[in-house]
């Protein structure tokens, strides 16, 4: 039993099923950015019923495959959890071992052990305790950790490079830990706000959390009126403290307030302010209509009290210009945010000022505190992985001073160095 379960460890911390599973970790995401994620079932269906997904799979399919949900589908969180196993086995059987290895001083006693390391060099001496002592003090002056008994000595350097391979496996699991905490417990909101409209976020027992109001939303645009850049200025309310405090986002600069993270996401136009004859101002609100393209918005107005002859006015910024078409399709009237009335099927209408929107993306990661704790202690380890371990022993015989050294990274700059370190030795 225990030696079934020994070759059971030995296979799944095996290097070539760890690369197996970081090619399948890497093709999943790769289909997660190429599908879009977190959309309605619906969505799904209705894109890909006539053209198939790469050819292959329909809607129905991508939906039972769970990809529209790759990051957090129980296939995705089980292959992380393998290689997180795969690591930590890794580490167990090989990395903590080859530590413990290297933090123990291995004390070669005969000139004959010390010609079967990777580089070893004799030198012919008169007095070779004192050729011995002088290696000691240069070794020391260099930053090495010596021991040394009667006649030999041990030394060291670089032991801490041997911590970089374990730190790079517990920061890759925090890693992996991380994302699967914030896919399991972590919310995403998705919500559009006019200026001066408010959202409530509430805690698991239905109290107030905090307050979002946008105060303002405005749009950077370019010489040709495309928009370069979106910002919203925010006043979030706690319930524990007396005033709100403001804060401004925009795309690329989102907020992040008590574990919430506030992303400018997107826009829309909210309403359009009209005057129809001799009425007040109406605040009436915009639609979308995708039959008409991406980004257009609209309303549709009667012109009768009946409700009869309706017209279409459509738009595709807060700046206008707003088109009115009549049922048929045909356009009658050119109005611009501001600007006077235009007489429409007999009734006068004047545009007094287009409201936009601001797209707000919230989303809560519990796990994003350990993902930026495994990618820092990843980085540590990787820097410290560069750092080669070099071991060096010294005998001195009776007319020779015998050399011999081994190295985990570099061994030919090592075995360079061996021999100037000798003339520096012979030279006094």
């Amino acid at each position: 039993m225990l030696l079934n379960l020994r070759r059971l460890a030995a296979w799944i911390s095996d290097l070539r099923l760890a690369i197996l599973l970081l090619l399948c970790i890497a093709l999943a995401s790769a289909v997660g950015t190429a599908i879009p994620q977190g959309d309605p079932a619906q969505s799904y269906i209705d894109a890909y019923q006539d053209t198939p997904w790469l050819g292959l799979l329909s809607g129905q399919q991508v939906l039972q495959l769970q990809l529209d949900h790759v990051y957090s589908s129980s296939w995705f969180l089980a292959l992380l959890a393998w290689l997180g196993l795969a690591l930590i086995l890794c580490s167990w059987r090989r990395q903590w071992p080859a530590l413990q290895a290297a933090r123990q001083w291995v004390d070669y006693r005969t000139p004959r052990q010390l010609s079967k390391l990777s580089i070893a060099e004799s030198l012919p001496c008169r007095e070779p305790k004192t050729s011995l002592d002088r290696l000691s003090k240069l070794l020391r002056s260099r930053g090495w950790q010596l021991q040394q008994t009667e006649g030999r000595l041990a030394a060291r350097q670089g032991v801490l490079g041997r911590t970089g391979p374990l730190l790079v496996h517990t920061g890759l699991v925090l890693l992996m830990l991380g994302a699967a905490w914030g896919s399991l417990a972590g919310n995403r909101l998705e919500r559009f706000l006019a200026p001066e409209r408010s959202l409530d976020l509430l805690n698991r027992d239905g109290d107030n959390q905090l307050t979002i109001t946008l105060e303002s939303f405005g749009i950077d645009r370019d010489p040709a009126g495309r928009p370069e850049q979106f910002r919203s200025i925010l006043a979030l309310t706690d319930p524990s403290e007396n005033k709100p405090s403001q804060h401004e986002i925009s795309v690329n600069h989102p907020l992040r307030y008590r574990g919430i993270t506030i992303y400018q996401a997107d826009w829309s136009l909210a309403t359009i302010r009209l005057q129809i004859g001799r009425s007040p101002e109406l605040e009436l609100p915009l639609q979308t209509f995708p039959e008409l393209g991406d980004q257009v918005w609209g309303l549709v107005l009667p012109t009768r009290p009946d409700g009869s002859q309706p017209v279409l006015l459509s738009l595709e910024s807060e700046q206008g210009p707003i088109q009115v078409f009549d049922a048929n399709g045909e356009r009658l009237a050119l109005l611009r945010p501001g600007g006077a009335a235009v007489d429409v099927e007999g009734l006068p209408l004047r545009v007094g000022s287009v409201l936009p929107a601001s797209g707000l993306l919230l989303k809560r990661d519990p796990g994003v505190p350990l993902v930026y704790l495994g990618f820092a202690i990843t980085l540590l380890g990787g820097g410290l992985s560069l750092i080669a371990t070099r071991q060096l022993w010294a005998i001195a015989s009776s007319d020779q001073l015998h050399v011999g050294g081994l190295c985990n990274r570099n061994l030919a700059a090592f075995s360079q160095e061996m021999p100037l370190l000798l003339a520096e030795i012979q030279q006094g």
